[in-house]
């Protein structure tokens, strides 16, 4: 410890503690640790974002140094002012609709039957949960492309059929390539991989509900139907709701698994709006179309957008 003279009150001398130097308010500390997340946030977030909804403003191939700026004119053709988008877009905006709404149904209408079993369930549960957790922790380029195999005219699916008598169902241009059966498959892969999570969710639900009010109810005679329609479907709605939501939005801006497979074929008849918007970024050469991609891009964010605040109105209805 350094030891100073100072002067008392009366005019002496006297030894003490050396003055500690001033310190820094607690507010410049804290901004200290935030501001390398908040720069980097600055430099890749709200950049990107502002140069995005300007150049959805605008005609620009990603070559040329100026941009052409055509004021709404990039949403104006994206409504159908351009017949040249007019037909892709109404067929990926079906595509886009029907796995909008198919995905999270089916998702709901499975994850909960799995749920209630492992909740029923007192040994290998934790196996079991970690067995259906595998699918969304997996590779999700990896998983797809493993899809694209076993979906193939010579792949495990067709074999597996007509080593089982069934090979009426068999497709000779393999699951993806049959325009019929091709958006229908992809729906159930991507309702694969969203079970998994939305199982957990419905089963950390399950696991929160007072048995005392199952039980109640079963002394009182209520069939298990009822105990599902009256007790627990409403206290688990919540959850339903996010997971409804995480569809709906997986739906409006993957497009990853629709790229991979199929890049929309066949025929178009897997495009969907996010695959279209990536194509008219990167697949059209020295076309000025980056603006029309942007613009398309900004409708989906505005849908999403609409879709939360429709979410955060059931919710609190529910609550």
């Amino acid at each position: 410890m350094t030891l100073t003279l100072t002067r008392d009150e009366r005019g002496g001398l006297t030894h003490g503690p050396a003055p500690r130097p001033p310190r820094w308010p607690r507010w410049v500390t804290g901004w200290l640790f935030v501001l390398p997340a908040v720069a980097l946030f600055l430099l890749m977030g709200a950049y990107t974002i502002a140069n995005g909804l300007l150049l959805s403003f605008a005609k620009w191939n990603g070559f040329t140094p100026e941009w052409k700026w055509v004021g709404l004119d990039n949403y104006a053709d994206l409504l159908g002012a351009d017949p040249s988008l007019a037909g892709d877009l109404r067929r990926a905006g079906w595509n886009t609709l029907q796995v909008m709404v198919a995905v999270p149904a089916l998702t709901v209408a499975i994850a909960l039957p799995l749920a209630m079993m492992l909740n029923s369930i007192t040994r290998l549960r934790a196996f079991l949960r970690s067995v259906y957790f595998l699918p969304y922790v997996t590779s999700g380029i990896a998983v797809y492309y493993a899809w694209r195999y076993v979906l193939e005219p010579d792949g495990a699916i067709n074999l597996l059929l007509g080593a089982l008598g069934l090979g009426t169902l068999r497709q000779p241009q393999g699951f993806l390539g049959n325009p019929d059966t091709a958006l229908p498959t992809l729906i159930l892969v991507l309702v694969w991989s969203a079970v998994p999570i939305a199982t957990l969710l419905y089963l950390s639900g399950l696991q929160a509900i007072d048995r005392g009010l199952v039980e109640a109810a079963q002394i009182d005679g209520a069939a298990p139907r009822h105990v599902l329609r009256r007790i627990i479907w409403p206290l688990l709605r919540p959850i339903t709701v996010a997971i409804v939501l995480l569809g709906v939005r997986d739906a409006l801006h993957g497009f990853q698994i629709f790229l991979v497979m199929t890049n929309g074929g066949p025929g178009g008849h897997t495009d969907v709006l996010g695959l279209m918007a990536y194509r008219l970024s990167f697949m059209k050469g020295l076309s000025p179309t980056l603006g029309v991609a942007s613009a398309l891009g900004w409708l989906l964010f505005a849908g999403a957008v609409l879709l939360t605040l429709a979410n955060a109105r059931m919710l609190r209805r529910v609550e």
